[in-house]
Parts: C-alpha cells; structure tokens; sequence
C-alpha cells in the first residue's frame, strides 16, 4: 500500500462529498433529532436500547485507545535520536498546562464574583443525593493518584484503558527500544504498521458517530428533559459564556502567539468537537484528534506525549467548572468567601483537577475535594448543582479538547518540530478523517 503525505494532493485528488455524507453534518443532524425525540418522546428515549446506542459507541472508540496512545508514543519515542528530548518535551507540556490551567481558574473566579449566578437562589440541597462524591473525594489522596500511574501489570492496564498507566509503560518501552538501536528496527516497523491499522479501526467505528450521537442526546434529554434546567439556567449560561470566553480570548491570543488562528482550529476539528458534544465524552474523539493533530504537522512523538499527558494535566474545562461551582454554590447558600478562600480554591483546584481523572464522575469528585478543603459547610451544595450536571459536562469536555488540541500545536513549536506548511494547508482546506483508506495510509 502506498504511502501519502498531507502535503500531496490527497484531498484535492477526490470529488467532494454531497452535504449529507459528510460526517459533522450527519453527527449535527442526529444531535437535533435526539434533542427533538428525547423532549417529545421522553419514555421511548429513556428505553434501554436508546442509551445503548450512545454509550456502544462510546465503548466502541475506548476499545482501541490504549493500543493507539501505546503505539504513538513508543513510536515517537523509538525515533527520536536524542534521548533527552522526551524529557524536555515532557516538561514544557507541563509548564503550558500549569500556566493555561491557571489562566482557566482566575476566568471562573472572575466570572463567578462579578455575574454572581448563584445570588438569590432559593432552594434546600439533599446532602445524601452527593454523599457518594464526597466519600469518594474525601479517599483521593495525592499519593494515592501518583502509586495509580504504576500499573499492577501491563495486561491490565491496557484492559482497564487507563491512559497514565499505559503511557507510562509506552515510554519505558520506547526508551527500551530507543536504546537497542538497529537492533528493535523490526519492532518499531511493527508497531508503526499497528497504528496505521488501529487508525484504520477508528475510520470503521466513525461510521457510527451520528447513530451514537443521537442515542446518548435522545436519552440525556428524555431522562433530565427541559425541566431539569429549572432556575439553574443562569449557572448553565454563565458556564457557557465562561468557556467560550476562554476559548476565544485565552487560548485565541496563544494560538496568534503560536502563528495559527483559534477559529480555523476549531472548524478543522469540527467534527471532533460534535462527536463530544453528542457524547459528553472528550475521549470519544482521542484517537482521531490525535491523527489530526499528526497531520497537521505535530511531530508524532509531541503528539504522543502532549495529548495523552493533556487528558490527565490539562483539564481546562474542569477548572473552569470548579471555581465557578464554587462560587456558585458559596452564593447559593449565603457563604461570602474571602479573598484568602478565593486563593485556596486556585491552589486546591489545581491539584484536585488531575487527582481524580479516569474516576468516574471525576468533574463532581474534583469539585467536592475543593469544596471540602474551602468549607467543608459547603459540601451539601453540591445537590444544587447535581441536576444540571449532564448539561454541564458537555462544555467542559469540548473545553478540554479544545485546550489539549492547542497544547501540542504550542508545545510542537516552542520545541521546533512543527511544520508551518502543514498546519497553513491542514487549516485551510477540509480534511476527511472519516476517509478509511486515508486513515490508514497517510503517514
């Protein structure tokens, strides 16, 4: 099979899909229509069978997660000629995410004092309905999370599809690799093959993305339906406009930094961000932001390294969340937070937002872990917010995607391994991910 690059006319080389093949188009329609079904016909939604097609899908792209990050990162590796690049890739992701996380902080606190969402809220939270968040925060130690990146054993970290525990072992194996030299040529042809293949998989399964798109929006809407807004609307709105304000002024002033465009990046990721709107999940779109990010002339060992590390340590989405739930929650209850308080809600977040990922229900864990640390009176807020909290993630996974899509165009070239024509082509003009044999052939 032949090889093509970005830079060719793979692309320009085929006939353009009718509007009602392409993919974002078909995943927006199926949001409309379950939006639609589920407000109109909200005990045919909630059917079993309707949450199946949401959550199988879901399950379809986790399945091949950890053997894509394991491939891209021990490929990345296994190429690199200088050893100590990983670490000093490492370390610049890691410097961006604390920086940009902060930035995230300061804007939902900002936001929070000066709209005040939660001022006059009239309403009596059930401590018991976020019981379990509370215990499950009060268990996350920091120790705890960093003995969770040590995996019991290699099988199971992949059958878990922990993304820390098998980018761990990745880079050990790339750096084992990187050492036996000509020796592991055969491993790393091997490997890349894999990947181009488990790329190829991600194609098939993207078929999909509308049939699961619509499941997992029929039954959220047909579950909670309109009402589970009620007064909380304000809180959702605030929410909203806090995102996109970050996304457009924050991260829009790294991207110019950076040489590219905040608003070409995301209609280049269009499809990406429709699939997590319609699953409430940013890993959904992993695999595939990944093989964008490639295309667009990341390095594949920053690819590798930034995005995976990014689900875990650049959680931007989160941190907003948290600071403005905060507040939220302290107004709703007649709490004035003082300045000193406001302070320990950045520190806390910032540690809290990364001890908790790949815990289920980790937004309302994280919040509860700051929430306790603020004022443990403030715990029992949480079930304000509760009700609301589906309509909530949805904007902090498109958030964070959004922010670790912009990490590793950032990271690539402050390390000098980004390719200026490849991200000038890739964000002016479409390219289909949907596209199988594309996939499995681009390199």
């Amino acid at each position: 099979m032949t090889s093509v690059t970005i830079g060719g006319d793979v692309g320009a080389s085929r006939p353009k899909k009718p509007w009602y093949k392409v993919l974002y188009v078909q995943v927006l329609i199926a949001i409309v229509l379950g939006a639609a079904i589920g407000w109109l016909f909200p005990t045919f939604a909630k059917n079993d069978w309707i949450r199946a097609l949401g959550e199988g899908f879901i399950k379809l792209i986790k399945m091949v997660i950890a053997p894509i990050i394991f491939c891209t990162v021990v490929s990345g590796i296994a190429h690199i000629q200088d050893a100590k690049k990983v670490g000093r890739v490492g370390v610049k992701a890691l410097v961006y995410f604390e920086v940009v996380s902060t930035f995230a902080l300061i804007i939902g606190l900002l936001v929070g004092n000066i709209v005040k969402p939660g001022a006059g809220f009239t309403g009596t939270p059930d401590a018991t309905a976020v019981a379990t968040y509370a215990k499950q925060a009060s268990e996350q130690k920091p120790v705890d999370f960093l003995l969770h990146i040590i995996p019991d054993s290699v099988v199971g970290a992949f059958a878990q599809g922990d993304i820390l525990q098998v980018l761990l072992f990745a880079i050990l194996f790339g750096f084992a690799l990187l050492a036996l030299g000509e020796r592991a040529a055969f491993v790393r042809k091997v490997i890349d093959e894999v990947a181009h293949g488990m790329f190829g998989v991600i194609a098939i399964v993207m078929k999909a993305a509308p049939v699961g798109a619509f499941g997992a929006m029929a039954y959220t809407i047909g579950r909670f339906g309109p009402q589970a807004l009620g007064n909380l609307v304000g809180l959702i709105a605030t929410f909203y406009a806090t995102a996109a304000l970050f996304v457009v002024v924050v991260l829009g002033t790294i991207a110019r930094i950076a040489g590219f465009s905040i608003f070409k990046f995301l209609a280049y990721i269009k499809d990406e961000l429709l699939i997590v709107l319609g699953t409430s999940s940013s890993e959904s779109a992993l695999p595939q932001l990944m093989e964008k990010l490639e295309r667009l002339g990341c390095s594949k060992s920053v690819v590798g390294l930034v995005v995976p590390t990014g689900y875990s340590f650049n959680l931007d989405g989160t941190n907003i969340y948290m600071t403005l739930a905060t507040l939220f929650i302290a107004q709703a209850l007649g709490f004035d937070l003082t300045f000193g308080q406001q302070t320990t809600i950045l520190v806390v977040a910032l540690l809290t937002s990364k001890g908790a990922s790949g815990v289920t229900g980790a937004g309302f864990i994280t919040l509860a872990a700051t929430l306790a640390v603020v004022n443990p009176a403030l715990v029992p807020g949480m079930a304000i917010v509760l009700g609301i909290d589906k309509f909530m993630s949805e904007v902090r996974a498109l958030t964070n995607i959004i922010g670790n899509g912009v990490a590793t165009i950032v990271v690539s070239a402050w390390e000098g391994e980004l390719d200026r024509d490849k991200l000038t082509a890739g964000l002016n003009r479409r390219i289909d991910t949907s596209d199988i044999e594309t996939a499995v052939t681009t390199d």
